[in-house]
């Protein structure tokens, strides 16, 4: 827009300054649902968050088994049933076994309806030679999720985190950088603020959906690092 004193273009005019990219939202107030939360992965992300002051509930297909699990982590953490978890929950974790990944997701549908939703499932296959990748007919197990649940906002993140390094009381940092992919930037800059807020962990923003194939299948390649280096390796971004 130009200004007709003086024939200089007015402020209205300028281009607005670019997202600085590491100023995220607060998500202390949320609270997050763990579907899966009663095994390791799950487990180890639910006691990280919690013991980052996160509002944690495990949902697992039993009740019973999720408020058992809570109760042994302690740090106020929730149990409940899947479908009681994803109702009570702001940002909803899937962590299940990938070969219960379509079932488990097509019976919450409802219950997930406008939930933020964050896939951390990875389909490998295992034989005599170690972890290999599994390819969906969606292509991803984020991508299955998005079309499972149409009224969700799905994204994909926690893929490659040891889950014994997780559950470790005694670690009090978890060194490692957890790519974000997503259709929204509004979603996947809750999902970086949220493993932003366990200690030496930090969201990074690594693609859309259809991207998610290749990030779910290195974890092929972790589990054969570790196996030979008798580690618990996970990923640090350079540059960034």
């Amino acid at each position: 827009m130009t200004n007709p004193d003086d024939g200089k273009t007015s402020p209205e005019g300028a281009k607005a300054p670019a997202k600085d990219p590491w100023e995220l939202p607060d998500v202390s107030g949320l609270t997050v649902g763990v579907l899966g939360g009663t095994g390791d992965q799950g487990r180890g992300l639910a006691y990280r968050l919690a013991r980052a002051g996160q509002k944690v509930i495990i949902g697992s297909r039993s009740a019973e088994r999720a408020q058992a699990a809570a109760g042994e982590l302690g740090l106020d953490v929730e149990g409940a049933d899947n479908s009681e978890c994803a109702r009570r929950s702001d940002i909803v974790i899937v962590a299940v076994p990938w070969d219960g990944h379509a079932k488990t997701l097509e019976s919450l549908r409802v219950d997930l309806a406008g939930k933020l939703v964050v896939d951390c499932v990875n389909p490998l296959g295992f034989d005599k030679q170690g972890a290999y990748a599994l390819t969906p007919e969606e292509g991803s197990a984020a991508q299955q999720a998005a079309a499972l649940l149409p009224d969700s906002r799905v994204t994909a993140a926690f893929h490659h985190l040891s889950a014994v390094l997780l559950q470790n009381p005694e670690i009090p940092e978890i060194d490692t950088d957890v790519m974000v992919l997503g259709e929204s930037r509004a979603d996947t800059d809750l999902v970086q603020a949220l493993a932003g807020r366990i200690p030496g962990m930090r969201g990074v923003f690594a693609g859309r959906l259809r991207n998610a194939h290749q990030v779910e299948s290195l974890v092929a390649n972790l589990i054969s690092v570790n196996r030979r280096y008798k580690a618990h390796a996970g990923l640090r971004l350079t540059d960034v």
